[in-house]
């Protein structure tokens, strides 16, 4: 941008006249990015371990026995402490979703036995689809067992 030689000597002025109306739309279109990427980046996240990890564990004032949910294409089979309890078939909906509501009975169930145990460990077949490992992790959550880890069976 020549502005021309107007001041005295041969010098050029300093001052220059700067659109900044490209700068704050481009900023404000950065900024609703990063807000928007922060929001779905918190939202789509779960918290899961590995079974096996040297995790803290939690001191009890009693032992308390391993809950166990073994997956696989065929069947859902949860364990307690050694003793297995009742298999659950694998049903799907219209959808081709997997039916939980069979499994969101026997987390129950365990809760009333057992009202202070947050934990259970999924063992997953290599066969078992992803978001049908999703479902079972959602029902555990929502069954009171906040405390999921996932190892391979």
């Amino acid at each position: 941008m020549d502005l021309g030689n107007t001041a005295k000597g041969g010098k050029r002025p300093l001052d220059a006249a700067i659109n900044l109306v490209p700068f704050i739309d481009l900023m404000a279109v950065m900024i609703s990015f990063l807000i928007m990427t922060a929001v779905w980046n918190q939202a789509g996240r779960l918290q899961v371990s590995q079974a096996g990890g040297g995790g803290a564990e939690s001191t009890a004032k009693e032992p308390d026995l391993p809950v166990t949910l073994q997956v696989s294409t065929e069947r859902l089979s949860l364990t307690i402490g050694g003793s297995v309890l009742e298999p659950i078939a694998v049903h799907r909906d219209l959808k081709g979703r997997l039916d939980v509501a069979k499994l969101q009975e026997q987390l129950r169930e365990l809760k009333l036995s057992r009202p202070d145990h947050e934990s259970i460990t999924l063992q997953a077949d290599d066969a078992v689809r992803y978001e049908d490992l999703v479902r079972i992790i959602d029902a555990c959550l929502g069954g009171g067992l906040p405390s999921v880890q996932v190892s391979t069976g």
